[in-house]
């Protein structure tokens, strides 16, 4: 194809996410006239751009004006949660606070996870670290001890990573959990950053929570798989 801006906008529809060092990826991003381009195109159709610097890939998300117009119908299954239960959304949120977070800091400080914990007067200098260089892997069996009481059970957390992995939350490797190309892009850290560091998850995580918050597998019923609340 002959127009690089349908491309891109094809690609990110087809694949969900296009990493950010392609080539088309760095067109958007540094090339003022092809981005106005873009956003016009994304924007004709209900559509915009998600970025951010501190992010491997770039995605499209629904425009703020038309979440109401496209989810308001949809009382059996509210697709701005891709289908996940309430304990799959709040695992979503856990791993966000337990990946993107840490990652986040380490991209600010400029150091990476072998870098050793300590002040650097020229990190401001240094390439903006990415990837596994700053981003480490957390154990399935680390997540189910500390969350399984509050997450259903090795058994419901098992089955929702596998939503969340298909989704392109996380990748899941050797018993690992990794970012996945969209988890970054999931949420608008500004908004999300505060509510996590200032308690959000307070009540979710509480030793006194009430454990039939989330449920058990048993407990999920058809409606529970197929809605959840938004984002």
């Amino acid at each position: 194809m002959s127009d690089p801006a349908a491309t891109l906008v094809a690609r990110l529809l087809t694949h969900r996410a296009v990493p950010r060092d392609d080539a088309l990826a760095r067109r958007a991003l540094s090339d003022d006239v092809f981005r106005a381009d873009l956003d016009a195109r994304l924007a004709a159709v209900g559509l915009t751009l998600l970025e951010n610097p501190y992010a491997d890939h770039l995605a499209v998300g629904l425009r703020r004006e038309v979440e109401d117009a496209v989810f308001g119908g949809m009382a059996h299954w509210l697709s701005n949660n891709l289908g996940l239960p309430r304990d799959g959304i709040a695992l979503l949120v856990v791993l966000w606070a337990l990946l993107i977070l840490p990652k986040r800091e380490r991209q600010i400080a400029r150091q990476s996870l072998a870098d050793p914990p300590q002040g650097d007067m020229f990190g401001a200098e240094k390439p903006l670290p990415r990837g596994e260089e700053v981003a480490a892997g957390l154990p399935e069996v680390t997540l189910v001890a500390e969350f399984g009481a509050r997450l259903g059970g090795k058994t419901r957390i098992n089955f929702n990573l596998g939503m969340l992995a298909r989704a392109g939350f996380i990748d899941r490797r050797n018993k690992l959990v990794h970012e996945g190309p969209l988890l970054d892009l999931a949420f608008d850290y500004q908004t999300m950053a505060p509510r996590i560091i200032e308690g959000a998850l307070a009540e979710l995580l509480a030793p006194d929570a009430a454990r039939t918050d989330v449920g058990s597998a048993d407990d999920v019923t058809d409606d529970d798989e197929r809605s959840g609340d938004p984002f």
